[in-house]
């Protein structure tokens, strides 16, 4: 894939190394680069996180008001939102929220080691289209 195939998103995170890890071991996530303590990479499908810690460029450029995780959250997809729960629960994580039903589907947000968000979502089982004639 080509860095044009990405789609790129910084997380500020304190510790680099923890935070390879766990997207790494719980979020299906692959090293690409790696260049701890400052910075490393880690891909999943069409995602580019990066994780830039307090000596990373990125994070020096960071006003000092807005040094703290936001509200803001990567948003990924799973088959089962049950069982995902059921599967971190028993890794020992914890959860920001009780799993949440909308329209859409079902969510819950997940935290990692440096507060940012992750939101898993199970989206809402859609009724196949009907065919127009």
């Amino acid at each position: 894939m080509t860095s044009d195939q990405y789609a790129n998103v910084r997380y500020l995170v304190d510790d680099v190394q923890a935070a390879v890890d766990f997207y790494t071991t719980h979020l299906d996530f692959t090293l690409n680069t790696s260049a701890a303590p400052a910075f490393a990479d880690v891909l999943r499908g069409p995602l580019r996180l990066l994780l830039s810690g307090p000596a990373s460029s990125g994070a020096r450029a960071t006003p000092d008001d807005a040094t703290s995780p936001g509200r803001n959250r990567i948003h990924l997809v799973v088959d089962d939102l049950d069982a995902e729960i059921d599967r971190l629960r028993g890794a020992g994580l914890s959860f920001r929220s009780e799993p949440v039903s909308g329209p859409g589907g079902r969510q819950i947000l997940l935290a990692d080691p440096a507060g940012n968000l992750i939101e898993l979502f199970q989206p809402a089982h859609q009724p196949p289209a009907t065919p127009t004639i």
